[in-house]
């Protein structure tokens, strides 16, 4: 079977899945069963055909089980979201669609993806700008929960942080492919740690500037991690020394502590994640991470049920706060048990092994190194927000990606797939 004929068959699951999803949401909430459901799953399957249709013909040879594997976890996230807010769900069905149409005109326009290095330092000071963003006046669109993440320009709300963590991987691949071997040529070890030479290694230490600048100025641990995490995983493909990866962890751990030591909002955070349960932050500030620890433990190995989580009391109040974004695997668990819970990480694995393959097939540099930078910036981002929700480190605002309400995070990432399928494309090509 060729790799296009995989991808056909693998998206029947993804249609399924949306038709059986919202005719079990119209069941719990109306008792009866219409044809809106297989309305909806024909819709979402044809958009997926049309986007098959246009991988076929444009990128033969990519990746067969990447896009069907985001095509499960988009359709999962539309039946979760809809569960929960109908208007929320038409809202991210219609970013969905803005998202497919940025995915196919990526791969149009940048069939040869390597001509990105040539604008290698102005993608990163237009990442670096992004990330500035939210706390210009008149563009900021306030803190969310203390962190800077959202830009309001007229009625769109978007998050930039999820559009510059993509130039900062093409920057840092770039870079690294250039500078790797002076990188470990030039190294000396002191005190037994090999450090690469000050001289090629500056312009990457704005890289760790970068995550300092969010924690101090945007104030988001969570979009920091991601980026140093993406940065480090790079580093460490493209130069194979482990102790450069050691260096670059103590750099951001010093950092971390300065900031989370002079910054109230970090401390605040981190207060929370140690104490959830503390009866004088549980009912305020730690309110928001008790009730998922609640909610999770509620759901148990099976769950409650499909829609049979409360997310409101009775005589109204919130139960389990912005349940559609931040707290959305937190629903997951409780409905669908620790099983579904598992199987949502498991596409996840199964889309960061599809991803770091795709490293491994390139047949430049170039392509190796930003595969694996846009692989683990993502995997970095399933475990800062599951990672949050379930207590293993403080709870940030990124969102849970393709499944999360949030249409800059659905569009970026649609972006950072397509580039994906573009590194795939060309690694898999025939001689």
């Amino acid at each position: 079977m060729s790799e296009r004929n995989r991808e056909l068959l693998g998206l029947i699951p993804a249609s399924l899945l949306v038709t059986a999803g919202f005719t079990a949401v119209f069941i719990e909430r109306q008792d009866l069963v219409t044809d809106v459901s297989l309305t909806y799953g024909a819709i979402f399957l044809g958009l997926c055909l049309a986007v098959h249709i246009f991988l076929r013909l444009t990128l033969p040879h990519a990746d067969p089980y990447l896009f069907p594997l985001v095509a499960l976890l988009a359709s999962f996230g539309l039946v979760m979201i809809y569960r929960i807010d109908v208007e929320l769900a038409r809202e991210q069905a219609q970013w969905f669609v803005v998202g497919i149409a940025l995915f196919a005109l990526t791969i149009l326009f940048l069939r040869d993806y390597r001509v990105l290095e040539r604008y290698r330092y102005l993608i990163a000071l237009a990442s670096i700008g992004l990330l500035m963003l939210p706390r210009v006046p008149g563009l900021g669109g306030g803190g969310i929960g203390g962190a800077y993440l959202g830009v309001q320009v007229g009625p769109i709300n978007f998050q930039p942080a999820e559009f510059a963590k993509i130039g900062i991987v093409v920057f840092v691949a770039s870079y690294l492919r250039d500078t790797r071997q002076v990188l470990v040529v030039g190294a000396r070890r002191i005190l037994g740690v090999t450090l690469p030479p000050l001289k090629h290694f500056g312009p990457l230490l704005v890289i760790w500037g970068a995550a300092m600048f969010m924690l101090l100025v945007i104030q988001d641990l969570g979009t920091a991690l991601m980026f140093f995490g993406g940065f480090l995983a790079v580093l460490y493909v493209a130069t194979n020394r482990a102790s450069f990866v050691a260096v670059g962890l103590m750099l951001f751990a010093a950092g971390a502590w300065v900031v989370g030591t002079q910054v109230p909002r970090v401390q605040d955070r981190v207060e929370i994640w140690r104490h959830p349960f503390d009866p004088e932050l549980v009912n305020g500030r730690a309110y928001q991470i008790a009730q998922s620890l609640f909610a999770q433990a509620d759901g148990g190995l099976l769950g409650q049920g499909f829609g049979q989580s409360q997310l409101s009391g009775p005589g109204g109040g919130t139960l389990l706060p912005v349940p559609h974004t931040d707290l959305i695997y937190s629903v997951i668990t409780n409905e669908l048990g620790l099983v579904g819970g598992c199987g949502v990480i498991l596409i996840y694995l199964l889309i960061t092994e599809r991803g770091f393959k795709t490293a491994t097939l390139a047949r430049d540099s170039f392509s190796t190194l930003l595969a694996t930078g846009l692989t683990a910036v993502l995997a970095l981002q399933v475990f800062v927000i599951v990672g949050g929700v379930t207590k293993l480190i403080p709870l940030t605002g990124v969102t849970l990606p393709f499944i999360s309400y949030g249409g800059s995070s659905i569009v970026a990432n649609f972006v950072l797939l397509a580039l994906l399928l573009l590194v795939s494309d060309r690694a898999r090509r025939p001689a």
